[in-house]
């Protein structure tokens, strides 16, 4: 069996979602950017790119009817180039590096792409297609089908015996060591900055007007995070068909809805060795299993 390696990578920023630099972007710009540039990064022509597979977890919007293909177009690739998209929910772009990764290893292909890309900004909405979203037939077999993230994970936090202290220790850790990072520009090498036009309204008038701008660093981080801080926010979940009323998630704790895309080029190591390319790493395997939907957050 071939080994396949990663021979480079390229992202966007982070964008805050639907207040951030990305909320008026479309899918196939935040894909196609990251696409491109890790591919100019390899230092291969497009033509040499087997398949392009993309992650997506939310398949609607701008980021349907394939976007791992339509991320083809918008990145200058030729038509002969295959795209794909693949949906595993918050591990979509893991797999999507796998299946290329995986694809090279079985002499599929030479060269492939894969990534993900997420714009909860337009997907997220009043037009999302909510038209039998909810199967009865997955509710019957299993209730808890289709819980909502952060009531699983008030559910995992009760279950693990993971406090709301331990929760706000970890936030707090998280949002230092992330602005630690930015401050030493740790995040450069990887981000390709992405010029956008957003869409911004003000809070009083209620009028929308369009602002360019170009990100360059993920937003959305609170660099003056404390525990203090944290300690005063309350849980927000409430009113749930399992969990009645949050305790430990909140604000502060939790992850926030994001809009962005990341690419890596995989190649296989003899054409690695020929060409000259120094590999950032090799794809040896992937494990996963299946848990049970109301603890989803151990997945």
């Amino acid at each position: 069996m071939r080994d396949a390696l990663i021979v480079s990578t390229a992202r966007t920023p982070i964008g805050k979602a639907f207040r951030g630099a990305f909320n008026d972007t479309e899918a196939p710009v935040l894909a196609g950017h990251a696409v491109r540039h890790a591919v100019a990064r390899a230092g291969i022509e497009g033509a040499m790119v087997d398949d392009v597979i993309l992650g997506c977890a939310a398949q609607q919007g701008s980021q349907a009817y394939n976007i791992g293909r339509l991320a083809t177009y918008t990145a200058g690739l030729p038509r002969t180039v295959s795209g794909t998209t693949v949906d595993r929910q918050c591990s979509s772009g893991m797999m999507a590096i796998a299946m290329a990764a995986q694809s090279i290893m079985t002499n599929n292909a030479d060269v492939a792409v894969g990534g993900g890309v997420e714009s909860i900004s337009l997907v997220q909405t009043k037009h999302k297609n909510t038209h039998r979203a909810v199967s009865k037939v997955a509710i019957e077999a299993v209730p808890t089908a289709y819980i909502q993230m952060i009531e699983t994970a008030e559910i995992v936090a009760e279950r693990y015996h993971v406090s709301r202290e331990a929760q706000d220790e970890y936030s707090a850790q998280s949002q230092s060591r992330t602005a630690s990072a930015q401050e030493a520009g740790r995040f450069d090498d990887e981000i390709v900055p992405l010029a956008s036009t957003m869409s911004v309204k003000d809070r009083e008038t209620g009028e929308v007007s369009k602002q360019n701008v170009t990100l360059e660093k993920d937003e959305g981080n609170r660099p003056g995070t404390s525990l203090e801080s944290l300690a005063g926010l309350k849980p927000v979940w409430k009113d749930g068909r399992f969990v009645k009323e949050g305790k430990t998630i909140t604000a502060g704790n939790a992850s926030q809805l994001s809009d962005g895309a990341s690419a890596a080029v995989l190649m296989d190591s003899k054409l690695a060795e020929i060409r000259g390319v120094t590999p950032l790493g090799r794809f040896v395997g992937i494990e996963f299993a299946g848990c049970e939907p109301d603890e989803m957050g151990i997945g």
